[in-house]
């Protein structure tokens, strides 16, 4: 099985690449054709961490600063899912459907790097080799369980809210 935050890292990259694939569309069929799975992958890939990630950070595997990097999570992934929503109200490759594209970009952009540099590494120092291979295992098991998002909301959170259902 797999560490789940190797694969978190492999869906960042894979969100990384399709931002870039962006900037190379030469017509609105093209921007479709890549934006239509990332848009999906970022919304199914926030609910993942919602569901799998972060309630284990706050519990037993996030130090001191779990609270606060989960509120900081939520609030970002609101972000970009409201950034995905604005562009799908507007035809693809126009003004306003680049101006939620590029909300949805530099949100996550954000997000990446807080996860890279505070998140995953706290995960890694107070969750046990078994706790990441168990949760790698239920991450799989997610994408799996929810084909193209089947059975998913994409609906924002209450970061104060979710903190303390999860606690």
């Amino acid at each position: 099985m797999d560490d789940i935050t190797a694969l978190i890292l492999e869906d960042h990259h894979r969100f990384r690449v399709g931002f870039a694939r962006l900037e190379d569309a030469r017509s609105p069929q093209e921007l479709e054709a890549i934006w239509a799975p990332l848009a999906l992958h970022l919304d199914i890939h926030a609910d993942a961490e919602e569901e799998i990630l972060y309630p284990h950070l706050l519990k037993d595997a996030g130090g001191e600063d779990a609270e606060e990097e989960t509120d900081d999570a939520i609030r970002d992934h609101n972000k970009i899912r409201d950034g995905i929503e604005e562009a799908g109200k507007h035809p693809v490759g126009s003004d306003a459907w680049w101006k939620g594209v590029w909300t949805a970009r530099t949100e996550n952009s954000e997000h990446l790097a807080e996860e890279e540099d505070e998140v995953l590494p706290d995960f890694r120092k107070h969750a046990s080799r078994e706790l990441r291979f168990e949760l790698g295992a239920l991450w799989l098991r997610f994408f799996a369980e929810h084909p193209q998002g089947k059975g998913l909301s994409f609906a924002d959170k209450d970061p104060a809210k979710y903190i303390e259902e999860n606690k």
